[in-house]
């Protein structure tokens, strides 16, 4: 199977029910494939990925089930949905991230019947220590120290027609994100290996050079002086470190070994690259954090913090939200005739 097969019917790949045997071998399938398939000659490949694919497993299934209530989305609910107020700054925001969203567009599209589909709202999270006016007892202080929260950066891709099948869509993408992380890591050490063997070849260049200059044509010609002893000696023992850690990575059926054991670790340890916590906010009108009563109008946020601790760390809010078919606006438009000027 090939690795754009694996991008075919997603949700049926992962159930967030139950773990089965099939679903496991799905789960190795899958990530020797979008690794590197050269890993299913190694003996007992697949056996020594189960254990790791399972973990893997059981962990997403705890994370899916623990997904926030889902709860309405639209813009026309926004001025009386505080929550909504505290995401979004007006409702045409609302709109717009809807907009955007070809994937819950072709869901309308291709379900015509269906006329509320369940979508994942993921907002960059961002606290930022403020100073600002508070309202201590029946006085206005200045210059307090507070601390401002804001969303940005709503995107809503993931998207079912029910909660059963956004929870399979949820567990594909976090398996395939771990399977992302393992790829970037074995990429890493791919990486090393060739400025080795890079760094070796222009070692051995350099090297024949100088021993070329040295004694023998070199000086019969009357080229430029004989390099000193002492810098072929430098150069030979560059060059056999460099040869040592070509070893240590070892040769083509090493380096799957190793390539497999950085997958199995990854899928061992998915706590390493994502976490999801709940936290509980308290925020005033001005998304400001309210740590004691004053009196002021209050929301209560419980909020979902997904943590990717990839290459590029990512601190992410999960909503869970529900929308009708009567929310989505046209797709975006490219307007040719502004465009036409800047060709």
């Amino acid at each position: 199977m090939g690795i754009l097969d694996w991008f075919k019917n997603r949700p049926a790949q992962f159930d967030a029910d139950r773990v089965s045997e099939e679903l496991i071998r799905s789960a190795v399938d899958k990530a020797i494939t979008l690794t590197n398939p050269r890993l299913a000659v190694l003996p007992g490949c697949h056996k020594r990925l189960a254990p790791a694919a399972e973990k893997a497993i059981e962990f997403l299934r705890a994370l899916v089930q623990e997904m926030p209530a889902s709860r309405p989305l639209s813009a026309d609910s926004w001025s009386a949905d505080p929550q909504l107020r505290a995401f979004f700054v007006a409702p045409t925001d609302i709109a717009a991230v809807l907009a955007r969203s070809d994937n819950l567009r072709t869901l309308f599209d291709k379900y015509l019947d269906l006329d509320e589909a369940l979508v994942v709202l993921g907002m960059s999270f961002n606290e930022q220590r403020v100073f600002g006016m508070a309202l201590q007892g029946d006085l206005v202080q200045r210059d307090v120290a507070q601390t401002s929260v804001s969303f940005s950066d709503h995107r809503a891709h993931l998207c079912g027609r029910d909660e059963s099948r956004l929870r399979r869509a949820v567990g594909t993408q976090a398996f395939e994100y771990l399977l992302a992380q393992a790829l970037a890591e074995i990429g890493e050490e791919r990486v090393e290996r060739q400025e080795l063997e890079a760094n070796r070849s222009l070692l051995r260049s350099r090297l024949r050079l100088l021993r070329q200059q040295g004694p023998g044509l070199g000086s019969m010609f009357g080229g430029s002086s004989p390099a000193p002893s002492s810098e072929q000696a430098r150069l030979e023992a560059e060059l056999l470190e460099n040869e040592r850690q070509l070893a240590a990575i070892g040769g083509s059926e090493s380096v799957l070994e190793m390539e497999l054991d950085s997958l199995r670790e990854v899928l061992e340890n998915p706590q390493r690259y994502l976490r999801v916590d709940r936290r509980h906010l308290r925020l005033n009108p001005m998304n400001i954090i309210v740590e004691r009563e004053n009196g002021e109008p209050v929301v209560d946020l419980d909020l979902h913090l997904a943590d990717l601790s990839g290459a590029t760390p990512v601190r992410r809010a999960v909503v869970v939200a529900r929308v009708g078919r009567e929310q989505m606006a046209p797709a975006p438009t490219m307007n040719l005739a502004d465009a036409a000027r800047y060709l």
